[in-house]
């Protein structure tokens, strides 16, 4: 059988499809973070199926047969179904939900969390109505429901507002054509004794990031060619000519100058300083300095009033604020206790935090002063102060993306994760939480799951770490930098 998910995956790569047919033990394990996109897209399709109450849920546990069985009796009915089992002529489906449509006709509906539609949804749309077909059932229209990113929640959830339908029945028609021979196809590939040999390149990443790929990229050498700055195609046209390293880049080759600076302190092993570039931008910062980092949640299901799938907001953060570029810094923190709405409460503290004065220091600036605006369209009461603050905002991660500094260990990278340890020695391993995705899952775990008292206080404690060392980092780098300037 060809279940739905392998028809994609061999569409992507047919390397892929082997493995997952073949050796599905050299997946690796599915990592947390792709399991909260998982866990995330099943609670998006159990909030769906909410719409149809008087629907018929097939057992997604059952014996294939038995799923099968309990399909065919759940159409006699001519009531919505809930992942209603297929197969015909050596594949399988489950289909999100099924609605009846005139007297034998059906509406076959995918449910994805995201708030658009994609190519890959309708490749997805497209196998299931092959399937249905084969089955012998009558399908009307192909629907992709998805996430309405205008919806913004205020009091109870109204499902019927935040779902969009996407009527798109002639593109998913088109793209049943010729699954037929697709599908022979992949089931050649299943059939042969060894895997394919596929080389590397975009689809590696497109639609979906594959398990395989540390698998497959391993051979790539240290400072790869797809470690180059910025260089998307460029890195992809190298490759296919044999260049696999940034040290093999031919001469001739046209750079950026950013490109040729890493290049540069690859080869010669220097670290590359703009001092004055370096001088300039400091004589920007002003003291007392304050320097700001957010952590965020953007669930796709809103929680909080004011909020939209996927709209950012803050549940913690970190101020550290130096006096004088001498001075040790004096940290203060806000980390959300509850699942009550913490902006309010985080803004109060922020607002009491920041003096009248001095400048506020963030790496990557845009996305603080994004998270401020939003917290100012709820609670517009803070917009004099936040304009009081926008102009002494300053942005460290800009003398890096500027290539001004650039340690050959930042793989030319200018983010803080590459930064921070290439500049100052200090790093984020050994943290029970090293990252803001991991942030905002084990917030979202603790705050609104089920968990035990000591689990929560546990990673409340993570939580403070993390984030007063994204901070406390900056403090750091930009007293580095102010030493390679003297």
């Amino acid at each position: 059988m060809i279940s739905k998910s392998k028809y994609l995956a061999g569409l992507q790569c047919s390397k892929l499809l082997w493995h997952l047919h073949n050796a599905p033990s050299a997946r690796p394990a599915t990592d947390a973070a792709t399991q909260a996109v998982f866990d995330q897209g099943a609670e998006v399709g159990r909030l769906a199926r909410t719409l149809h109450p008087d629907g018929i849920l097939i057992n997604h546990d059952a014996d294939p047969e038995q799923a099968i069985t309990d399909t065919q009796a759940a159409l006699d009915q001519r009531r919505p179904i809930f992942e209603a089992a297929f197969r015909f002529n050596g594949a399988s489906c489950r289909v999100d939900i099924m609605i009846p449509a005139g007297d034998d006709q059906w509406d076959l509906v995918e449910v994805k969390s995201t708030t658009g539609v994609k190519d890959v949804h309708l490749h997805d749309l497209a196998f299931q109505a092959h399937v249905l077909a084969g089955a012998e059932v009558k399908l009307r229209r192909c629907i992709l429901m998805h996430l309405n990113s205008d919806y913004v929640r205020h009091g109870d959830l109204y499902p019927a507002r935040l779902f969009e339908r996407a009527n798109v029945t002639p593109q998913v028609r088109a793209l049943t054509r010729g699954i037929e021979d697709r599908l022979d196809d992949l089931a050649r590939v299943n059939r042969q004794p060894a895997s394919p040999e596929v080389d590397i390149g975009k689809h590696c990443d497109d639609p979906y990031p594959c398990p395989l790929k540390d698998r497959c990229w391993s051979f790539l050498p240290d400072h790869s060619i797809f470690d180059l700055c910025r260089g998307g195609e460029r890195s992809h046209q190298l490759f296919r000519q044999g260049v696999h390293s940034i040290h093999e880049i031919p001469d001739d080759v046209a750079l950026t100058d950013r490109q040729a600076i890493q290049i540069a302190s690859l080869r010669s092993g220097q670290t590359h300083v703009d001092r004055p570039a370096i001088r300039a931008f400091l004589e920007r910062i002003k003291y007392p300095a304050h320097f700001l980092d957010f952590e965020t949640i953007n669930p796709a299901i809103p929680v909080y009033d004011g909020t939209s799938p996927y709209g950012q907001t803050p549940f913690q953060f970190s101020l550290h604020v130096q006096a004088t570029p001498d001075a040790d810094p004096v940290h203060h923190s806000f980390l959300a206790d509850g699942s009550a709405d913490p902006r309010r409460a985080l803004m109060d503290a922020l607002c009491g935090l920041i003096e009248p004065n001095g400048s506020v220091v963030a790496y990557n600036a845009s996305f603080e002063l994004r998270v401020l605006r939003e917290c100012c369209v709820l609670l517009p009461e803070f917009r004099p102060w936040l304009e009081s603050v926008e102009p002494r905002i300053v942005d460290l991660l800009e003398p890096f993306r500027k290539f001004h500094y650039y340690h050959r260990d930042q793989r030319g990278s200018a983010s803080m994760k590459r930064v921070l340890p290439a500049l100052t020695g200090q790093g984020y391993e050994g943290l029970e939480i090293g990252d803001g995705g991991m942030a905002s899952r084990e917030f979202l775990r603790v705050t609104f799951g089920d968990v035990d008292p000591a689990d929560r206080e546990r990673v409340r404690r993570d939580l403070e770490t993390y984030c007063a060392l994204d901070t406390s980092g900056m403090v750091d780098i930009l007293g580095t930098l102010r030493g390679l300037t003297t």
